[in-house]
């Protein structure tokens, strides 16, 4: 294929991250990339000039008005490896805006590793949205409230992918693990490697209560800001599992801060659920 895009492979990462960058229980890096310059890891897509980068290429914001949101993209692609972003979600009645974060591939049989941030009144709490795509097929939700509020400081939102797993984690705690299940049948992201993408829209037909709230546009501009992306693709991170304490840590989550698992939809899924949902 002519003028394909630069994939960033796994030996091309070369500077180490610390201990406290990998989340309690993950382990150290031996060669990874470092912190990322927006301005040279990213391009601007849309929004006519309503994301900005700022500090050097230290800090971008993505803006939300009642004419268009915006967005970015990486320049790179990546086929597995650890990626955190740290963002600062859109403060105070943020009902009807989403903030999406995600890794996604080309063609009509895509993958995709996703999270989703749903607005919300103020003083209630943000909702997580999670899923997993492969070869086009998605529907697999699971969703969650933070246990802080996210849009006072800024929290890491991370995506390890390897042949195995996918674990997506906030501020080094995992809160989902999707496995590798091919040997029963279920699909999973392998082989196409993925840009990085963030977006911030208006979703108010669906994103807040079902579509109940709409946006407040008197609150506008609606403003999500970024910063310390980091790509670690070291090949230690393509035989991690979870330790114990970690394991521990995505009980607890999922005990006490998951709102939504379509394993558990049994309106959704009359005829059964998917085969995943017997592992997961």
């Amino acid at each position: 294929m002519t003028n394909r895009p630069s994939v960033k492979c796994l030996k091309e990462f070369d500077a180490g991250l610390s201990p406290r960058d990998h989340g309690g229980g993950i382990g150290r890096s031996k060669t990874a990339v470092s912190a990322g310059n927006f301005n040279e890891e990213f391009d601007i897509t849309w929004g006519d000039g309503r994301g900005k980068i700022f500090n050097n290429g230290q800090l971008l914001t993505l803006t939300l008005d009642r004419y268009s949101g915006s967005g970015f993209q990486s320049k790179k692609q990546y086929l597995f490896g650890k990626i955190d972003m740290q963002l600062k979600l859109v403060p105070r009645n943020s009902a009807g805006t989403v903030t999406a974060y995600y890794l996604r591939s080309q063609g009509p049989t895509w993958d995709e590793i996703d999270f989703e941030f749903l607005g919300n009144l103020s003083g209630l709490p943000y909702t997580v949205h999670t899923n997993v795509y492969s070869q086009g097929k998605g529907d697999r939700e699971q969703q969650f409230h933070l246990w802080f509020d996210p849009t006072v400081n800024f929290h890491t939102y991370s995506v390890l992918w390897n042949p195995q797993r996918i674990v997506f984690s906030v501020d080094g705690i995992p809160i989902r693990e999707f496995k590798n299940l091919e040997a029963i049948g279920v699909p999973f992201p392998k082989n196409q490697p993925m840009r990085i993408y963030s977006s911030l829209w208006n979703a108010d037909d669906w994103a807040t209560r079902g579509g109940l709230i709409k946006t407040d546009w008197s609150q506008a501009p609606f403003t999500a800001s970024y910063r310390n992306f980091k790509a670690d693709g070291s090949r230690s991170w393509l035989l991690q599992q979870m330790d114990s304490t970690n394991q521990r840590r995505l009980y607890w989550v999922q005990k006490n801060h998951m709102i939504y698992n379509y394993c558990t939809d049994t309106k959704r899924f009359p005829q059964g659920f998917p085969k995943e949902c017997a592992v997961h």
